[in-house]
């Protein structure tokens, strides 16, 4: 089964559900976090890893920057064209910065922690367009 590629049906069918903690991005190979990784990218400048906020504190790492993940529940097809750039906008309209990572089923944003609860209902106002 394939995901939706119609960008009304996405939009009608959004859901955004916030992953528990709050996340960090965590640049090298860091041993005593591989276990406890959430999300993995391979970069020419080296390994970018998405842990815990309190699992980077605890390996003695620099926080950056401090995000809520959110994760959009409709399952698009990875050919389909619109959705990140519809939410994107609505985030980037409200400056809100907005850092996006695809799955296979779904799509997860990593937003400031502290502006979480404005991203779900400007995400969620989506619904109605």
């Amino acid at each position: 089964m394939a995901g939706e590629l119609n960008l009304t049906k996405m939009l009608a069918s959004l859901d955004i559900q916030q992953r528990p903690g709050r996340f960090a991005f965590v640049s090298g190979d860091w041993p005593a976090l591989r276990s406890v990784t959430h999300a993995t990218i391979s970069e020419t400048e080296g390994l970018t890893l998405v842990v815990t906020v309190d699992d980077a504190r605890s390996a003695g790492v620099p926080v950056d920057f401090e995000a809520a993940w959110l994760t959009l529940t409709v399952w698009s097809s990875l050919e389909a064209v619109g959705l990140t750039a519809a939410v994107s906008q609505v985030l980037a309209d409200a400056g809100i910065a907005c850092n996006v990572l695809a799955g296979y089923h779904h799509d997860h944003l990593l937003v400031p922690a502290d502006q979480a609860d404005e991203a779900i209902r400007l995400l969620s106002s989506l619904r109605s367009v």
